[in-house]
């Protein structure tokens, strides 16, 4: 190769360049300009560089800054999509677990239980009522009611009081057939005071009233869950208006006060079956968690069978 190729040394590279045709290169002495400003876009919403200013990187140091991951990372920009807090997911998970699926499960466990309950029942009513022997053994010996009477709200209270058990026996259920057969007996006691017809008529408006309750609640789209205080007042209401009743009739019969009175309780009860059913059923204001089968039934279960009681009282003076 000719001599003239080899490349110079380094020395005569810096001070004297072989090109000296190129442009001079300016050098940098004084600080870096600032970065570029960052203002909210008007179309997105987010940020956006102003790029006629000088300058494309930052200084030293922004990369620890805020907004800013502690490695050195830049964060990623949502386009305006807040981040989820823990508030959030747990509520996602929650409405998660009150999928649909799980709330009909929920709802066929209930209406089975509620099923075997009313069988139970009114068979038994069914029995103090069409069986005469059974009907005269139970007016021969009031005792057996008024024991059925406290079976039945000491249970009441255990069930209600009481959570869901953890363990591998099903206790609560067991405390629900001690309770179904007490209410059952207390029914069919009760049943056994009244006249064939007016048993059977209070059966019939029973079942039509249940048949129609469930479909109203199944189809409106009207929230009764909401009006838990105005059902508490009329429950005390009812209370103080039955113990008024008992205190006339033990000196005075007198038939429209025990018609008024059974007719009030029947409306009140048949609202409270309203309420029940809406919290079983979900997407109100309150809900029933489908862990609650138990107390679910039991409530459903309760309202039916005063409904019956009322009825069977208003059908029995009528017939009188």
């Amino acid at each position: 190769m000719p001599k003239d190729d080899n490349p110079p040394p380094y020395e005569d590279a810096v001070t004297q360049p072989k090109h000296a045709n190129l442009p001079e290169v300016p050098q940098q002495t004084g600080p870096l300009p600032p970065p570029p400003s960052y203002t909210p876009g008007p179309a997105y919403g987010g940020p956006h560089v102003s790029w006629g200013q000088t300058g494309a990187y930052p200084p030293p140091g922004v990369w620890m800054g805020p907004g800013f991951g502690p490695s050195g990372t830049i964060p990623t920009l949502s386009a305006g999509v807040p981040s989820s807090s823990s508030g959030e997911m747990d509520d996602f998970l929650s409405n998660q677990f009150e999928s649909t699926s799980v709330r009909h499960a929920f709802i066929r466990k209930v209406y089975l239980i509620l099923a075997a309950q009313l069988v139970l029942t009114f068979s038994v009513v069914a029995v103090f009522t069409f069986v005469e022997p059974v009907k005269m053994f139970v007016i021969n010996y009031p005792g057996i009611y008024y024991a059925s009477l406290v079976i039945y709200f000491a249970v009441y209270c255990i069930l209600v009081c009481c959570k869901e058990p953890r363990r591998r026996f099903p206790w609560n259920l067991v405390l629900l057939g001690v309770f179904t057969v007490a209410l059952s007996y207390l029914a069919g006691s009760i049943a056994s005071y009244y006249e064939t017809k007016a048993v059977f008529i209070a059966m019939i408006i029973t079942a039509i009233v249940c048949v129609a309750v469930t479909i109203f609640c199944f189809q409106t789209k009207v929230d009764f869950t909401s009006c838990g205080g105005l059902l508490s007042i009329s429950a005390i209401l009812l209370t103080i208006i039955g113990i008024v009743t008992a205190v006339v009739l033990t000196f005075q019969y007198i038939p429209w006060l025990h018609m008024v009175y059974a007719a009030i309780g029947a409306i009140v009860y048949t609202l409270f079956l309203v309420y029940n059913t809406q919290l079983l059923i979900g997407n109100r204001e309150l809900a029933i968690s489908p862990e609650e089968y138990i107390y679910g039934a039991l409530s459903l279960y309760i309202d039916v069978v005063n409904i019956f009681l009322f009825i069977l009282q208003v059908s029995g003076a009528a017939t009188d």
